[in-house]
């Protein structure tokens, strides 16, 4: 009986380490990376011109030429932005939804 209470906590335990370090949000370096990593599939480069690429892109404040580049809660409220555009939403429905979607991403 303690064996298994003792294997019954152990278990549960480990299921909730492994959920709490799926639920860590990506660093902004992190953010970065696959950003400029879906940038450099889109263009289908590989090797030295792929490398070239992410060296430049994660060096770069900026993520094409002539635009500033966001934070990643600017990059959220973007999103949720346009998801509630896409969804037609406005006035108090639009609000609730903003700021649902916003708190998603803290």
């Amino acid at each position: 009986m303690k064996i298994t209470l003792l294997v019954t906590l152990i278990f549960g335990v480990l299921f909730m380490t492994a959920l709490s370090a799926a639920e860590k949000t990506l660093t902004p370096q992190q953010q970065r990376m696959t950003l400029c990593n879906q940038q450099a599939k889109a263009q289908n480069l590989g090797g030295d011109a792929r490398k070239s690429y992410m060296s430049d892109c994660l060096k770069s404040t900026k993520t094409e030429p002539g635009q500033k580049s966001l934070t990643p809660q600017q990059q959220r409220m973007r999103e949720c932005n346009a998801q509630a555009t896409q969804q037609s939403l406005k006035g108090d429905d639009r609000s609730k939804f903003m700021s649902a979607c916003l708190k998603k991403a803290a």
